[in-house]
């Protein structure tokens, strides 16, 4: 029988006004929703693609962490960006934030139009071993 956690607030993420959950846990897997660069108030910062991306995955990790995951349990990666001429900066932020050499599958792929008018959305998936 599997259980499920929503994580809908906690300690470093954003609060909405929409009715979504930041992650929702199935088991032994967190599923963390498209996170974007929002502020503790739930108000959308405006950057560059980089400044942007930052602020997304710490959202993204803060996600991870409130639902009892860590890094290192992230199998993939989802990035949208509004401009495919920013992949070089999200490309080594990447590198940077996965340096160990264990990095997630990932996409990329270029929105037409993300909430807010936003650069950067970050999707992902993390899965916790048995053993």
């Amino acid at each position: 029988m599997s259980t499920k956690k929503y994580i809908e607030e906690g300690e470093g993420l954003p609060k909405w006004s929409n009715p979504i959950s930041h992650a929702v846990v199935v088991n032994n897997m967190c599923f963390v929703s498209g996170q974007l660069s929002v502020n503790s108030n739930g108000t959308y910062v405006s950057g560059s693609a980089l400044e942007e991306a930052q602020l997304a995955f710490s959202n993204f990790f803060a996600a991870l962490k409130n639902s009892g995951f860590i890094k290192n349990d992230i199998v993939f990666i989802d990035i949208a960006f509004d401009d495919l001429g920013d992949l070089p900066e999200i490309n080594q932020l990447y590198m940077d934030l996965f340096s160990e050499g264990k990095r997630p599958a990932r996409t990329i792929y270029q929105a037409e139009a993300l909430p807010f008018g936003g650069k950067v959305k970050i999707t992902g998936t993390a899965v916790k071993d048995l053993n």
